[in-house]
């Protein structure tokens, strides 16, 4: 299937999903949003696809951003509905059941920025660059930046970003934890397929489980989150792959995960 504002392909279990705005620096206007919700309703159903790698065309950018155009034009209902369904594609790519790697190749600004904290892992190349600038066009993050910075960084940093608006660089984003590798840009890719590889290799059903755990414990008290996880250990106890699993340990050799 084509879009207009996205590339995508398929090799192996991994899938590759590249912004495609360029000359605009891969700006997030509402098609490409839409497209987006599409393409990864389609990558949740298809059971070949084990990891899903997102990237920007060209060298400069990620993703720069919202488009500024549309949203100069939003009065208060239009805001509230262009934010609404937004949050929800990055909260449908959050909960996907399947890792979701950024792979940050310039500027993530803005709603760009906001798109990479609702990816499962964050690699950035050096000359990334990362920011939530909406406060001086006299916005707070609409995208669900102003919720998910504080729990990857901690509220005293993410207020800092929120408040001046500035950039940082990718070794201060991999420093407070906004970034979780830094690679020189020609690394970039090469290193976000091994991971993803790497992560594809291991039992479906367990990899979704374990990002259902952290993302539904991220925000709830302890012993709330905690009840969550025993439910979902004791689901996956149950499971022909966690019989395979301990199987295969005992008897030491490689398990065949069937995802069931």
């Amino acid at each position: 299937m084509a879009y207009e504002t996205l590339l995508w392909a398929v090799e192996g279990s991994v899938a590759t999903v590249t912004l495609n705005r360029p000359k605009v620096l891969n700006a997030l206007n509402a098609k490409l949003l839409l497209e987006l919700e599409e393409l990864f309703a389609t990558l949740a159903d298809n059971v070949a696809v084990q990891a899903i790698l997102l990237t920007g065309a060209g060298e400069k950018a990620f993703a720069a951003g919202a488009d500024i155009a549309e949203l100069a034009k939003a009065d208060a209902v239009a805001g509230e509905q262009i934010a609404s369904h937004a949050q929800r594609v990055f909260r449908r790519m959050e909960t996907l059941g399947k890792p979701v790697i950024a792979c940050v190749n310039g500027f993530a600004l803005g709603g760009g920025c906001e798109l990479a904290m609702a990816c499962t892992l964050r690699l950035a190349s050096e000359r990334a660059r990362f920011g939530q600038p909406e406060i001086k066009l006299g916005l707070i993050p609409g995208y669900g930046g102003s919720q998910r910075l504080p729990r990857l960084v901690g509220q005293g940093a993410a207020m800092k970003m929120l408040l001046t608006g500035a950039m940082i660089d990718a070794a201060e984003a991999l420093r407070i934890g906004l970034a979780d590798e830094v690679l020189p840009a020609e690394q970039l890719m090469p290193r976000a397929s091994e991971l993803a590889q790497q992560i594809a290799a291991m039992p479906p059903l367990a990899v979704a489980a374990t990002i259902e755990a952290v993302t539904q414990g991220a925000d709830r008290p302890l012993d709330e989150a905690l009840e969550i996880e025993a439910r979902i250990f004791g689901r996956l106890c149950g499971t022909e792959d966690k019989r395979e699993g301990t199987a295969a340990f005992l008897e030491k050799r490689n398990a065949l995960w069937v995802g069931r």
